[in-house]
């Protein structure tokens, strides 16, 4: 019965093949979440496949319909040793993106899994039932290492988070005594780097708005026209480049934070972002100007365009198109608050003499609002001493991530410190066709897991 014991096990599940057999199910049940017709793959993976697992190793568990009537149903599954013990929260959420069938190499499909080489391909394998699954198998090799955990654990899944996840925040407040606990830690996202473990402390957020240009109904022939009507495409260009420069810096200034605080900093210097092997090679000269690509990312707001239409793109005519149409994002950090967001670039575009562009907020399903912890505070240090004792490897400790999870539900709402283990890295395809994991990452994910649960059962915990 001891520490090494309980990883042991938890890596013998990942070689003798028993690890595999769960995923092969759970990866065979379709949850794609955006397909019209997914409600009962939703329900299904919760009520027969999640809850017969989690109640043979000692969780009560009960499924509850989305409160919105909008989305995915969620369960509560709930292991309680002792009342008088502290209580982990863990998440997860077993809903995918589309499979995306006729996309995928030749030989592989979304709803199986295919081996090769180090890859372990399948929709759903790393976003996000691979990653669950892992830290749930993890979970029961110490139970079974030790006899007992030490400690309560519940578990939070839902079926929408690739929808927005709509209806989590009303659903954390009505049973918030369900889910009272003293931390969160659980998995999601990619590593910075595949070979160093990372411990990620929050999210940043992100606003949709739409700009949009329009003078008048329908296209007028650009040869009896052109030159005395204006043109919405070529406005709306320039308004655009009014907030961002050529070179990717933010010019409305109230659009990004003050400074990056001196902690943040501190910890993205031991931060690395690197596309790999199989992401894009990146633009250093492009963003902030001074900062490093960690703090770009993770320290920073960004403006995005990501779609423009003026006129008939695929079909061009020649006539003055009538109007031009934009949609932006703003990914941003704690530093600063969304709602200051639109008059701000109303005020601006007013100030530069655009006041023709009209500016919209874009409701996507829940807004998750940006959060993040102290790299310095007693959680993340905490966990972080574990991973290094497991692996020998300083984790990298990220503030926040770049991108989003519905992580203000339970940094905010429910008020608990949160650390995430990604098991996965940035070229695994999440999202896209072809999506899979590494078997070292995982395999190693799950023995980092091992000791951290282990670690929880020994030692009081940060109050």
């Amino acid at each position: 019965m001891s520490r090494d014991a309980a990883i042991a096990a938890a890596r013998a599940m990942f070689d003798d093949g028993s690890f595999l057999a769960i995923l092969e199910r759970r990866i065979a049940c379709p949850t794609a979440s955006q397909e019209p017709g997914a409600g009962p793959h939703l329900l299904r993976y919760l009520e027969q496949e999640m809850a017969p697992d989690l109640e043979r190793i000692g969780f009560t568990c009960t499924v509850h319909p989305n409160p919105t009537g909008k989305g995915g149903p969620f369960m509560i599954a709930r292991r309680v040793e002792d009342p008088a013990l502290p209580t982990l929260l863990t998440y997860g959420h077993g809903d995918t993106v589309q499979g995306l069938d006729k996309e995928w190499h030749e030989g592989l499909a979304p709803w199986t899994i295919t081996r090769r080489g180090d890859r372990l391909y399948g929709r759903g394998i790393v976003d996000n039932k691979g990653q669950h699954s892992a830290n749930l198998a993890a979970l029961e090799a110490v139970l079974k290492t030790r006899g007992r955990l030490g400690f309560n654990v519940t578990l939070l899944l839902e079926m929408s988070e690739e929808v927005g996840s709509p209806g989590i925040d009303e659903f954390a407040r009505a049973h918030r005594d369900e889910l009272k606990a003293d931390v969160l830690i659980a998995s999601d996202g990619p590593r910075l780097v595949p070979d160093v473990p990372a411990l990620v402390l929050g999210t940043r957020g992100a606003l949709a708005l739409d700009l949009r240009v329009k003078y008048r109904e329908g296209g007028h022939h650009s040869g009896n026209w052109g030159g005395l009507l204006a043109n919405p495409g070529v406005r709306l260009a320039h308004a655009i480049a009014s907030i961002i420069d050529r070179d990717g810096k933010v010019l409305v200034r109230d659009l990004v934070p003050e400074r990056i605080p001196n902690s943040v900093r501190a910890a993205l210097a031991h931060c690395h972002v690197d596309g790999g092997e199989d992401g894009p090679a990146i633009n250093h000269w492009w963003g902030e100007p001074g900062l490093t690509a960690a703090e770009k990312v993770f320290g920073w707001n960004t403006f995005e365009v990501l779609a423009f239409e003026c006129g008939h793109p695929k079909a061009p005519v020649n006539a003055v198109p009538p109007e031009a149409f934009a949609r932006c994002q703003i990914r941003y950090t704690v530093d600063r608050h969304p709602s200051t967001f639109i008059p701000a670039i109303r005020k601006h575009l007013t100030e530069a003499g655009f006041d023709d562009v009209q500016v919209d907020a874009v409701k996507q399903g829940a807004e998750w609002a940006a959060t993040r912890m102290d790299p310095d505070g007693p959680w993340p240090q905490l966990v972080a001493a574990s991973v290094q004792r497991t692996t020998g490897k300083v984790p990298m400790i990220v503030p926040n991530a770049g991108g989003s999870l519905p992580n203000d539900t339970f940094a905010v709402t429910l008020g608990l410190p949160t650390v995430y283990l990604p098991h996965s890295y940035t070229g695994c395809s999440q999202h896209a066709p072809n999506e899979h994991a590494l078997r070292p990452l995982m395999r190693e994910g799950m023995e980092i897991m091992a000791g951290v649960f282990w670690d929880l059962g020994e030692q009081a915990w940060p109050r």
